[in-house]
């Protein structure tokens, strides 16, 4: 039913896709390298004039490994053949929750954000023996 010419035309859109998945997982890198280095200026700013709100500097320090995090997901899937890793997505999500819970203090959520970082934990310690079982 089907040819070889939906074969080659599949092939040719798979193909097409992936360069656009590249090309703008690529530009997303650049503009967060430059969100990156500009959350590293205002880290920098607010320690040279002296700002003494510890929270807000270590909120700033906290955005920063986020960004620096989502570009190293970004280079992983190009060293990884185009796969995102999950182990990196868990990091972040540990992380991202982490900073939620740093930034907001005294929230009434932290205990549902402590079980969803056990949770992550839990899924991350668990991760190698899946992927040794089908790799």
């Amino acid at each position: 039913m089907f040819g070889t010419s939906w074969f080659k035309n599949r092939k040719m859109l798979i193909k097409l896709y992936q360069t656009l998945l590249n090309i703008s997982l690529f530009l997303l890198s650049l503009i967060l390298a430059y969100f990156l280095f500009r959350e590293l200026y205002y880290i920098f700013n607010d320690i040279l004039l002296g700002n003494k709100n510890v929270h807000q500097i270590f909120s700033k320090v906290l955005i920063f490994f986020l960004y620096f995090g989502f570009i190293s997901i970004i280079v992983q899937y190009f060293k990884e053949n185009y796969h995102f890793p999950i182990r990196y997505l868990l990091y972040i999500g540990i992380t991202a929750t982490i900073r939620f819970i740093i930034v907001n203090g005294e929230s009434a959520h932290n205990l549902w954000l402590a079980i969803i970082i056990l949770v992550l934990t839990i899924s991350y310690i668990i991760l190698p023996f899946g992927e040794s079982r089908n790799g």
